[in-house]
């Protein structure tokens, strides 16, 4: 059990988190709903490895991504099919190899007892998102979840983490793993935190974060040191 938060700070705090790469390691069944459309096409399977390093963007990036990668392009008319075919695929077994990633539960828990308001700021389409934290029970820790029809445009565009937060507190952050989610908080003025072990094109040191962590479990402290340090 983590000990309690300073709600000096997260009585007034509103929190954006990524989903794939931050809260819930998704690349297991991500690769399997891929492969499941792109080899009946004619290409060859996507490793899992390869995967989380093409995550972030979306579903139709991922499939373009695989495409590239085997220098093809990917045809419009083609794209919203398989867009289409790999959303129903991944959606009826979404969670079956998705894993959350170690001390997720336990900080969202002391988090939100600590008074802070939480959301979740993905490019995973909406349904998606909605089912697979209803499948891994994570959906009661969060006042809004805003997949990328949920908002005016989606990361690394501010108007994203704008939507996703609560502005009228008075602490706000953002917590990913890749440049969309640092590039949407700089451009919204909002704190960001990195974790290194995510779904990353770049190095996450590289990011240009606000603050690099190795452990969910240190959201916490790394967030009140950066609102301590702008107070």
């Amino acid at each position: 059990m983590m000990k309690a938060l300073p709600t000096d700070l997260f009585a007034q705090a509103s929190i954006a988190f990524d989903l794939d790469g931050t809260l819930v390691d998704t690349a297991p069944d991500l690769v399997r709903a891929l492969n499941a459309v792109i080899l009946p096409r004619g290409l060859d399977p996507v490793l899992t490895e390869d995967v989380r390093a093409m995550v972030g963007r979306g579903a139709r990036a991922l499939i373009e991504r695989s495409y590239a990668r085997q220098g093809r392009a990917l045809a419009e008319p083609d794209a919203i099919e398989q867009v289409a075919d790999f959303i129903e695929v991944y959606k009826a077994d979404i969670a079956r190899d998705s894993r959350i990633f170690p001390q997720v539960r336990e900080t969202l828990e002391a988090m939100k007892s600590a008074g802070a308001r939480l959301s979740v700021c993905t490019n995973k389409p909406s349904v998606l998102s909605d089912a697979l934290l209803e499948a891994l029970d994570l959906t009661h820790f969060f006042e809004r979840i805003i997949g990328p029809e949920r908002t005016s445009a989606k990361k690394p565009a501010p108007d994203h983490v704008r939507t996703a937060l609560d502005q009228e507190n008075g602490y706000l952050g953002m917590v990913g793993d890749s440049a969309p989610d640092v590039d949407a908080a700089k451009a919204a003025g909002v704190a960001s935190v990195v974790l290194s072990y995510g779904y990353s094109e770049q190095p996450a040191s590289s990011l240009g974060a606000d603050r690099l962590i190795h452990e969910f479990g240190d959201v916490p402290s790394a967030l009140a040191n950066i609102w301590r340090s702008e107070a």
